[in-house]
């Protein structure tokens, strides 16, 4: 394992049961925490409180991470920035354990796989800007959150705009036929 911001040495806490640590961290986000719409970016704070606690297994992390979030209405486009608070709790075992469970390394114990899951599963899946957003003008494209009374007249049906014409004045025809 590599050192960096997320990993943090369990060696104070040894192999005693109830024995505990308290961390008030603040550490860069890690690249790509997030999903294509919305997520932390790189290098933004990421406030951490954490408490480690030694138990027969292993080393117990629970806490509560918060981060800043940007990203991309799914109805208007624009930019929407929040702040999420996630809980963390996830117990490493001590080097015997199997793949699929989380272990030190040594007295190492890497919180980025643990985080990024936090985070990740609390995202909303289509984020809007306001639960009310209208979103934007299929024909044009404009926000109609901004011009709530936006519209483009009656819409036509393609298959009927050729009688359409034979009625209208500007057009110069008429139904019985071409003015003169």
């Amino acid at each position: 394992m590599r050192p960096g911001p997320l990993v943090i040495d369990t060696h104070e806490l040894g192999r005693r049961p109830g024995t505990e640590r308290t961390y008030d961290l603040t550490v860069p986000a890690p690249a790509e925490l997030g999903v294509d719409l919305i997520g932390v970016p790189e290098g933004s704070d990421i406030a951490i409180e954490l408490r480690l606690e030694a138990v027969m297994d292993g080393v117990l992390a629970t806490g509560t991470a918060s981060v800043h979030l940007v990203g991309e209405c799914v109805r208007c486009l624009t930019e929407i920035q929040d702040d999420l608070v996630v809980d963390v709790q996830e117990l490493y075992l001590y080097a015997d354990a199997s793949e699929e469970e989380l272990q030190l390394e040594g007295d190492l114990l890497d919180l980025e796989p643990v985080l990024r899951d936090a985070v990740v599963l609390a995202l909303p899946i289509n984020p809007v800007c306001d639960p009310e957003c209208p979103g934007l003008c299929p024909e044009c494209g404009a926000r109609l959150a901004d011009d709530p009374d936006h519209t483009h007249g009656e819409a036509i049906d393609p298959r009927w705009a050729a009688l359409s014409q034979m009625t209208d004045p500007e057009s110069g025809d008429t139904p019985d036929g071409p003015k003169e």
